[in-house]
Formats: C-alpha cells, sequence, structure tokens
C-alpha cells in the first residue's frame, strides 16, 4: 500500500452488540506504517461485567480466559499510544468496531475524536464490489482460509490482507487513505451511532424522535430542555460530545 498516514487496522471481540452498554474483551491492532512496515499488538481485556455464555460460544473467550487480564482502563494508554497518528480501518469497523472503541475510551476518561482518524471500513468495500463475509473476502480477494474465524488477531490480518488485494484488484480503486475513507463510507453523520445526520445543505440534523429532520440549532433555540434531555438519557458518550460541541459551537 502507498499510505500517506499510518492505518490502525483493529477489530475487537466483546461481550456483545450493545454499544452503549456491552464491553470489550479482546483488541488486536495491525499497524501499517508509511515506510511499509507493520507492527501486531492483540490484548485480552477484563471487561469488569459476565461474558455471556452465547458470545463466548462465537468468539470461544470466556470469564476465565480474561479473569487475570488488565482492565480497558490499565490498556487505554497504549492504545492510544498505537492510534494516535493513524486513520482506522477494519471490517464493519464503522458501524460497530470504532463506535464501541470511542464508548471505552469516553468511559474511561480518554479522549477520542473522529476527525482526527479517518475510518477506511473495508467490509463496505468489499460489500460494494462482492457482497458476502470476510472468509469469503479472503478465499476471493486472497486464496486463502480463513482459520480461526472470529479470533481477533486472524480476522484483523485477513482485513488487512484483503484490503491490499481490494486495491490491487479495481482499478477505480485509488490508493489513497481519503479516498478509501469516502468510499467506504456509507452516510454521513457527525456522530458514530447516526443519531445526528446532515442535510443536503451540511446542516447537522436529528434522526430519530420527534424532531426527526429538524435542524439541531433550531431545536436547541426553541426547546432549551432538549439538550439536558440527551444527556441524561442513555446514548452513546461520543453522541453526547458531538451533541455539547455543537451546542457550544452555537453559542447555546
Amino acid at each position: 500500500m502507498k499510505l500517506t498516514k499510518n492505518i490502525c487496522f483493529f477489530d475487537l471481540e466483546t461481550t456483545g452488540t450493545n454499544v452503549s452498554k456491552d464491553r470489550i474483551v479482546e483488541i488486536s491492532i495491525v499497524k501499517a506504517l508509511t515506510d511499509g512496515s507493520k507492527e501486531v499488538k492483540t490484548w485480552k481485556v477484563n471487561p469488569g461485567i459476565p461474558i455471556p455464555p452465547e458470545t463466548t460460544l462465537i468468539h470461544g473467550i470466556s470469564d476465565e480466559d480474561v479473569a487475570d487480564a488488565p482492565s480497558f482502563k490499565e490498556l487505554a494508554p497504549a492504545i492510544m499510544e498505537m492510534i494516535k497518528d493513524s486513520d482506522l480501518a477494519g471490517y464493519n469497523s464503522n458501524r460497530f468496531d470504532i463506535p464501541l472503541l470511542a464508548e471505552e475510551l469516553l468511559r474511561n476518561g480518554f479522549d477520542f475524536d473522529l476527525s482526527k482518524h479517518r475510518p477506511i471500513d473495508v467490509q463496505v468495500i468489499y460489500h460494494k464490489m462482492e457482497p458476502r463475509n470476510l472468509s469469503a473476502a479472503y478465499k476471493y480477494y486472497c486464496d486463502k482460509d480463513l482459520i480461526d474465524a472470529h479470533s481477533a488477531e486472524a480476522d484483523t490480518i485477513a482485513t488487512y490482507e484483503v484490503l491490499m488485494a481490494q486495491i490491487e484488484k479495481y482499478d477505480e480503486l485509488e490508493n489513497d487513505n481519503k479516498f478509501l475513507s469516502e468510499f467506504s463510507s456509507q452516510r454521513k453523520t457527525a456522530d458514530l451511532a447516526g443519531f445526528i445526520q446532515y442535510n443536503d445543505k451540511d446542516q447537522e440534523i436529528i434522526s430519530f424522535g420527534k424532531y426527526k429532520g429538524q435542524v439541531l440549532t433550531d431545536i436547541f433555540a426553541k426547546d432549551p430542555g432538549y439538550y439536558a434531555w440527551i444527556q441524561n438519557a442513555d446514548f452513546p458518550l461520543y453522541t453526547k460530545k458531538v451533541f455539547t460541541r455543537i451546542k457550544l459551537q452555537n453559542g447555546f
């Protein structure tokens, strides 16, 4: 890959799929550097909550496996150090891995700003070109069988190899982080969960509830209590952070 900026490919294994409530039990990062080298780090994480048996059946990680592992808060400085100068890539990462990583960082007192990490979602590129799953993508693009699927490291390395093969295969894919990020984005949102979207005038609008489709600054002007309701409700921390940024930038 011709990289203009480092890319951290990463994959999470978790206690479930609820971004606000579930926790990370394993994280693997493959950092592709602009000089052509790469670094690989994998950590087990003690989530501080039980891992449901049905989830263990998927990724094979049990409570016993992470009993002596560090907490996410203990690992966060090393994770932040690894991703600080990088864009973020993964498989279905725009919808799940990046929002959950942001939630874990903010929950533990570490700031996360998506504007510093352009997201590249290999699944979106793949589904636009060849709509299947990671195992099929790995077989199709790399002619390899994905051994240990749902192992964070195996999935992450496969994702890295698939993106390299996609760039090699498709002439229309520019070998550029910015292009890949824009190509793999399915919707333009201000937050990670999609609660704040943009209209055709590039204004932030609400995507849910009684104010769906309305401009956020107009809502703040006519309903001063709306911001407080958002902050006290069960929304992801990154969504609340974006609400606060918009509120302060517009003088409310």
